[in-house]
């Protein structure tokens, strides 16, 4: 409001008041211009009383408008006692009301050869100084003054920002110039700035900053901003930059032509040996990013998690993802489209803390390109999946056409035998697209039995071979084309239709189906810690479904064949054990008392079937039993042994807990 006034005087109306009369003048302006704002209806009242030492002074204005600053305000009035200063000129001070805001207050000294004025509310006070010999030049002091009086001022560059908090010091010189663009110099000192956007996709926090300000104001628009940030918190999207009290030196260049967005061409941003930024950008007019050109080093990359990527990695779920090495990163964009990215690390080590993945020694470089073709190649010297360890391997690129390509097959160590991929293209969010990713993914004779111990399993042993010819990441979901086959047990266990939602997310899901064929029932139920059980196993396990890596639905039916060569038998202990599982019970065609002197007996079939469905699972086996149960197993000779089982709906998590006791060898032999 201070700068709004200064341009309005009256000294007509003060030379006409004399000492020895009383009088009260009036005038009224329809419109008044100064070099800096303009207003509008406006009204003046003097009153100075006969042999009075000071009269009273009110101004009115309608609507004052100062469009270069932004500033707009309606209903003003200043109600102030009017005295002499004793050198020739005159000074006011009084409340300054507009519209429905708080009031401040105004003084105003007009002297022969300056004006001076001063705004003020609560602690904080905005000063002006002009000089009579300079009457384009202005010089504004801040004192502890509310960062939302500048609202309508950033308003002009940045209509969404909101600002809430925060305090400025410093000093601005405005100069007005007639027919010369208005321009803002100075250096200022901002604590604790606040801000956020409507959208709330923008935002900071705790601010502090020491900045030298340097403005021009007109048709196009130029603004230079350079200093130190003295920490705070800041969100871009989804760029969540927090300072904590880290000093940061920066530069930012800005310039603005009607009905256009903003060329910024130079960006600087210095913040220690964490992270330092070249570059330029250029925004739309509705502040959508255009253009982007930007150089970025970090010779330290753990403090960069923390400092810059946590909004990018919570995203992911990869929140507390550890990082260590250096990095040199340039990336470039044109018309909102990514043109060239090329990352070069050094000694870069990843490391999940849920142990979902880990990397070592990445080194080497990736270069993306749009249009003319580049070659880069990466290497790491060791690494880990859920906890499946692999070796060495260097990855040659290409890149050119939006696409980045492996140049070769490639394979490594892995769990005692050999992993590899081809085939890899990537294509980076585009055109309102996300990631895409493809590849081929090769597995040569790996030891089931490391596998199982990296998972936590039983003791399996075997090998794990197969040959996915293209898997697809697109949108968090990654389906796996082909199958893999695990020769287990004696047996052969294929794997197919493979997908993964959130594979490195939150609640990551996996969903395959299953086929068993001719696994030993004697070795399965050996690791198990099952009563012994004899026979070929064959089956299957459709609609799988694992959640955070729990079941949560399937539709399983297993079953065994009779097998030239192989006996079939089953131990009273895995008697005992399915009855517990299952809630069944046996009968046989010998008296109950005598089965108890037998310990295993012969069977001619075993099945059975679990649909899981929240959380119960719908059992069932080789056919309907007396009183609406189902045969589990069908004995054969003498004793003849039937296991029947009664209870159709299983509740999930019980059906675990009875796994688990069985595996630990907690139930007893019971004989009905």
């Amino acid at each position: 409001m201070l700068r709004l006034l200064m341009g309005l005087s009256l000294p007509a109306l003060w030379a006409a008041t004399t000492d020895a009369e009383a009088r009260t003048l009036n005038a009224r302006m329809a419109r008044v211009a100064t070099a800096v704002a303009t207003l509008e209806q406006v009204q003046v009242r003097l009153s100075w009383p006969a042999q009075a030492t000071e009269g009273t002074l009110e101004l009115r204005a309608a609507r004052i408008q100062a469009p270069d600053l932004g500033y707009r305000f309606r209903d003003v009035v200043w109600r102030c006692p009017l005295k002499r200063d004793g050198r020739g000129g005159w000074r006011c001070e009084g409340e300054l009301r507009g519209g429905a805001g708080k009031p401040l207050r105004l003084a105003l000294d007009l002297g022969v050869a300056s004006t001076d004025a001063r705004l003020s509310q609560g602690g904080g006070a905005l000063s002006l100084h002009r000089a009579a010999a300079s009457p384009d030049l202005t010089r504004i002091e801040l004192a502890r003054v509310p960062l939302a009086w500048a609202q309508a001022l950033v308003a002009q560059a940045w209509p969404e920002a909101r600002l809430k908090a925060g305090t400025l010091d410093g000093h601005l010189d405005i100069a007005a110039p007639e027919h010369k663009p208005l321009s803002i110099a100075g250096p200022l000192r901002l604590s604790g700035g606040a801000l956020d956007t409507p959208d709330g996709l923008t935002a900071a926090e705790k601010l502090g900053a020491q900045l030298q300000i340097d403005a021009s104001l007109d048709r196009s628009d130029r603004v230079a901003i350079g200093g130190r940030l003295l920490g705070g918190e800041m969100l871009f999207g989804n760029a969540y930059v927090s300072l904590q009290q880290r000093p940061v030196d920066l530069r930012i260049e800005a310039s603005q032509n009607p009905g256009e967005g903003w060329r910024l061409p130079r960006l600087s941003w210095r913040d220690g040996g964490i992270l330092a930024l070249d570059g330029s950008a250029a925004l739309t007019p509705d502040a959508s990013l255009a253009a982007l050109d930007l150089n970025l080093d970090s010779a330290d990359l753990a403090p960069l998690r923390d400092g810059y990527l946590s909004g990018f990695l919570g995203l992911a779920g990869l929140a507390k993802l550890e990082l260590s090495g250096a990095m040199q990163a340039r990336v470039r964009m044109s018309g909102g489209e990514l043109q060239q990215a090329e990352a070069n690390l050094h000694e870069v080590a990843l490391k999940d803390d849920q142990g979902r993945f880990r990397f070592e020694g990445l080194d080497g470089s990736v270069a993306y390109s749009a249009d003319a073709p580049r070659d880069s190649e990466l290497s790491w010297r060791e690494g880990a999946l859920y906890g499946l360890g692999f070796g060495a391997v260097r990855l040659p690129f290409s890149s050119g056409a939006g696409e980045l390509r492996l140049r070769r097959a490639v394979d490594f160590p892995m769990l005692g035998g050999r992993a590899g991929f081809d085939g890899l293209r990537l294509r980076p969010p585009s055109g309102g697209k996300g990631l895409d990713l493809r590849f081929g993914l090769n597995l040569e004779r790996l030891d089931v039995g490391q596998l199982a111990k990296a998972l936590d399993w039983p003791a399996f042993t075997g090998e794990l071979s197969g040959r996915l010819p293209e898997a697809h990441y697109a949108d968090d979901r990654l389906e796996l084309n082909g199958g893999l086959t695990m020769q287990l047990f004696g047996g052969t266990v294929a794997v197919s239709s493979l997908a993964m939602e959130r594979p490195f997310g939150v609640a990551p899901t996996l969903s395959s189906d299953l086929a068993l064929e001719s696994i030993d029932l004697e070795s399965l139920t050996g690791v198990f810690g099952f009563g012994s059980i004899t026979g070929r196993l064959f089956g299957r396990i459709e609609q799988l479904r694992l959640v955070d890596w729990q079941p949560t639905a399937f539709d399983a039916e297993l079953h065994t064949r009779k097998t030239r060569g192989v006996r079939q038998r089953i131990s009273q202990r895995a008697v005992q054990d399915l009855s517990s599982v299952g809630d069944s019970s046996f009968v046989g065609s010998l008296q109950d008392k005598l089965i108890g002197f037998f310990d295993d007996f012969g069977y001619a079939r075993l099945g059975i079937s679990c649909r899981l469905a929240d959380e119960v699972c719908h059992m069932d086996g080789l056919g309907a039993a007396k009183n609406d149960g189902f045969t589990i197993v069908q004995g054969s000779g003498v004793p003849h042994l039937d296991v029947v089982g009664y209870n159709r709906r299983v509740d999930w998590p019980t059906l675990l807990e009875r796994l688990e006791a069985v595996s630990k060898g907690d139930v007893k032999p019971v004989v009905q």
